[in-house]
C-alpha cells in the first residue's frame, strides 16, 4: 500500500502550535508521507522565525515560501495572499500531494485553499466551523467551503459546518492539536526553565517569585488604525499595575506596524520597570509559562483554547475573538485602561480553578493523523444544500 502524501502548510508562528502534535502523528503514522511547507511570516525573523522551531522538533520542510509583502494594511493583506496564490500552486503541483492541509483561519490560508482546491487536490481544514469578530471568520468559513475534509475542534464547531452545507460524513471533531501540548505540559510538574536566560527579551529584569502575568495582543483587522491606541491602553494599564509580565509581539495582520510601534514606543519613553518583552518562544515554554502565571492578558485565541483546558484566568480584550466559544476562565474588556486594571486584578487567584475541555481531551493529534489515512478523499462536493 502506497503511503497517503499529506502536504501541510504552516503561515505564521501560532499555526505551527495549532498543528505540531498532528504533524509528528502524521510523520510516525505508517500509512501517511509528511510533506511540510513553511510560508508567510512564519519565515520571518521579526514575527519571531518558526523555521528554527521546526527543525529543532525534527520536522524535515520540504518548501519555503516566501510572501508576504510589506505594509501591513488591508491592501498588502490582499496582495500577499494573491503572491500566496501563486507560489504555492507551484509547490503543490512539484510535490503531487495526495491531500493539503490548511490551518485555520489566518488571512493567508486562503491562499493554500485556493491553490489547493483549483487543482483539485483533496483539501483538509483543521479547525473550521468556529466564529471570532473581524476578517479571520470570513476567511474560515471561506476555506470551509473549498476543503472536502473538515477536522474541528469542538461539537459546537462540527454543528455549525454541517449547518453550513457540509456533509456530516467529512466532518469530524478531532479536538484541536494545541490542547495535546497543553495536556503534556499540565501533567509534567518538573519542568522548569529560565525564559530570560533562554530567550533574551528586551526590558526590565523580573523577579516573578510572587506571580506574573503574560500579554498577547494583536491587532484587529477591522479597527487597524486603532491598534497603536488600543495597545497603549493595555500598556499603561499593566504598567500602573505593576505586576511582573511578560509581553509577546503580535501577528503580522492590518495593523501590526501600529501595534509595534505603540510598543517601542510605550517601551523607550516610559521604561516600564515590570515589563519584558518576546517575540517568540517554543509552544512548550511558552504554555510553560502560561501555566504559572496568575492571568493572561490580550486577544489571542490561546486563552480561549489552551488556557481553558489548563484553567489559566485571562482577560480577552475588544472583539478579537467575539462570540468564540469560551470557558469559564474567559472575562471580556474593552480597551479602556480602567476596565483592563479591573478585571486583571479581579481574574488573578482564580488560577487551576477554570478548567475545561472544550477543544479536545489531549490526543487530538493522533485523532487526525488516523482520519486522514482512513477516510476517503475526494475533491469535491456531495448536494447537502
Amino acid at each position: 500500500m502506497n503511503k497517503r502524501k499529506i502536504c501541510a502548510v504552516v503561515t505564521a508562528r501560532p499555526s505551527y502550535s495549532r498543528i505540531k502534535t498532528a504533524l509528528k502523528a502524521i510523520q510516525e503514522h505508517p500509512n501517511l508521507e509528511l510533506q511540510l511547507v513553511v510560508a508567510g511570516s512564519a519565515l520571518l525573523g521579526r514575527y519571531g522565525n518558526a523555521v528554527n522551531v521546526i527543525e529543532k522538533d525534527g520536522f524535515k520542510i520540504d518548501e519555503k515560501v516566501f510572501m508576504v509583502l510589506e505594509g501591513e494594511n488591508p491592501t498588502a493583506m490582499a496582495k500577499t495572499t494573491g503572491l500566496g496564490v501563486m507560489e504555492l500552486s507551484n509547490v503543490f503541483y512539484n510535490l503531487k500531494p495526495d491531500a493539503v492541509i490548511t490551518i485555520a483561519d489566518r488571512f493567508e490560508t486562503i491562499a493554500t485553499s485556493i491553490a489547493a482546491a483549483y487543482q483539485n487536490i483533496p483539501l483538509v481544514h483543521i479547525q473550521g466551523g468556529e466564529v471570532t469578530g473581524n476578517i479571520d471568520e470570513k476567511v474560515r468559513h471561506a476555506n470551509t467551503k473549498l476543503a472536502d475534509l473538515h477536522l474541528v475542534a469542538s461539537e459546537d464547531a462540527k454543528d455549525r459546518v454541517v449547518k453550513l452545507g457540509e456533509d456530516p460524513a467529512y466532518v469530524i471533531n478531532t479536538g484541536c492539536p494545541s490542547i495535546d501540548i497543553a495536556k503534556e505540559v499540565l501533567e509534567n510538574n518538573n519542568y522548569e526553565f529560565d525564559p530570560i536566560k533562554k530567550y533574551g527579551g528586551v526590558g526590565a529584569d523580573l523577579d516573578i517569585s510572587n506571580g506574573y502575568l503574560v500579554v498577547m495582543q494583536h491587532p484587529e483587522t477591522n479597527r487597524y488604525k486603532s491598534a497603536r491606541e488600543d495597545v497603549l491602553c493595555t500598556l499603561e494599564a499593566v504598567h500602573e499595575l505593576n505586576i511582573p509580565t511578560f509581553w509577546f509581539w503580535p501577528n503580522v495582520d492590518a495593523g501590526s506596524d501600529g501595534t509595534s510601534n505603540g510598543i517601542r514606543y510605550y517601551r523607550e519613553n516610559f521604561n516600564p520597570e515590570n515589563i519584558r518583552f518576546f517575540k517568540n518562544m517554543e509552544p512548550n515554554d511558552f504554555l510553560h509559562l502560561l501555566k504559572n502565571c496568575d492571568c493572561l492578558v490580550g486577544n489571542s485565541s490561546v486563552g480561549i483554547r489552551e488556557c481553558s483546558f489548563i484553567g489559566v484566568p485571562t482577560v480577552n480584550i475588544g472583539t478579537r475573538q467575539n462570540r468564540r466559544q469560551r470557558g469559564k476562565n474567559v472575562v471580556d474588556a474593552e480597551y479602556n485602561k480602567e476596565a483592563i486594571k479591573t478585571a486583571i486584578q479581579e481574574r488573578i487567584g482564580q488560577k487551576g480553578m477554570l478548567s475545561e475541555h472544550i477543544y479536545g481531551n489531549g490526543n487530538s493529534g493522533k485523532q487526525i493523523a488516523d482520519a486522514l489515512a482512513n477516510t476517503e478523499l475526494i475533491a469535491h462536493k456531495m448536494i447537502m444544500y
